[in-house]
């Protein structure tokens, strides 16, 4: 009878032990039933309206490292402004300009360009104001021109969301020789204050132009969302550089700063630039996104420069994606280049 008794309690143990470790033990080994941990990236709209976010990195990213990506989609404006107050882990952003001082006010480390592709202006199939295949600044003046003519209807669409599309665009209509901020006075310029997505679903519905990149306009034309035509996608200014921000630990504490950084290494090791190459190839013909770490390696080609002018930060003499300065218990290398090779 005791040797039965011992028996079942052997076996009980044994069982509690096995259902024990197939929830996770204090090993700290990931199992199958391994609850998740969870990463938050503030995110521009224009990756997370294409759907490579959710659609592609986040499953990969879960798959291999047993961490869920959740994603907060605003203008870059915005994801630094959330990073500020503590609500992300990093940031997915497209506006130099904006990244800058956000690194210089110490609340972001070890930036790292992943992906890029480009803005174009698209507009009704029977483009009004006569710009297609113009130069950017051309189209521009252009479209002023014909919206000064036309002040009873909306001619142009701007995000003006602080967006990195918006400040792009800002950006383009200076070079134009028009101040943004007196344009959007005028009765035939249109504001949204929402994403790319909805902005474009504007624009298409108001037969009118507006700036976009080139992905998510991609995305809903193939969907039949939109009736729009690219007319003017020609200029490097028009390139789109996408990059990594980790936030600063020592800024903002409790922050996920070991999973962020491996989010970044992923993204730009071979995996994970091959995913975003390859993302929707199949569905439109052509990638949504270009990963930039190939073309930052072979060191050559226009695009090569473009994305040093417009989407690494100059340094003394050289042109880095992160400065030594913004540098924080990196585990990974940052791209440096002589200032020489893009003439400045």
């Amino acid at each position: 009878m005791n040797k039965r008794v011992n028996t079942l309690v052997l076996l009980v143990l044994l069982l509690i032990g096995l259902s024990y470790g197939c929830i996770g033990g204090t090993n700290g080994t990931q199992t199958a039933t391994e609850k998740p941990k969870v990463l938050t990236i503030s995110t521009t709209t224009s990756l997370y309206d294409t759907g490579i976010l959710e659609n592609v990195i986040a499953p990969i990213f879960k798959e291999k490292y047993n961490i869920e990506l959740r994603f907060i989609p605003k203008g870059t404006g915005g994801a630094i402004l959330d990073a500020k107050s503590g609500a992300s882990d990093a940031i997915l952003v497209h506006a130099l300009s904006k990244e800058q001082p956000f690194m210089e006010e110490g609340y972001g480390v070890n930036r790292k360009v992943f992906a890029y592709n480009f803005f174009v202006i698209v507009g009704s199939k029977d483009d009004p104001a006569g710009i297609r295949g113009l130069s950017v600044s051309e189209a521009l003046k252009k479209i002023v021109e014909y919206g000064r003519a036309h002040p009873d209807q909306i001619v142009w669409v701007s995000r003006d969301d602080g967006s990195g599309t918006n400040t792009k665009e800002i950006t383009l209509w200076k070079k134009a020789g028009f101040d943004f901020n007196e344009l959007k006075n005028e009765s035939w310029f249109g504001t949204t204050g929402a994403g790319m997505g909805n902005t474009l679903l504007y624009t298409s519905e108001r037969k009118a132009y507006t700036l976009s990149d080139i992905g998510t306009y991609l995305k809903y034309q193939k969907e039949g969302k939109i009736n729009l035509d690219v007319l003017v996608d020609k200029g490097e200014e028009l390139i789109n550089v996408y990059a990594i921000i980790i936030i600063n630990p020592k800024k903002i504490p409790d922050k996920d700063f070991k999973d962020a950084m491996l989010l970044a290494e992923w993204l730009t090791s071979d995996e994970g630039q091959k995913a975003i190459a390859e993302y929707g190839k199949d569905e439109f013909g052509r990638p949504l996104f270009y990963p930039a770490v190939p073309v930052l390696k072979s060191e050559q080609g226009d695009v090569f420069k473009w994305i040093l002018k417009y989407g690494f930060m100059k340094d003394g003499d050289r042109y880095t994606e992160c400065p030594e300065k913004f540098r924080y218990n990196a585990t990974y290398d940052f791209f440096e280049f002589p200032a020489s090779v893009v003439g400045g």
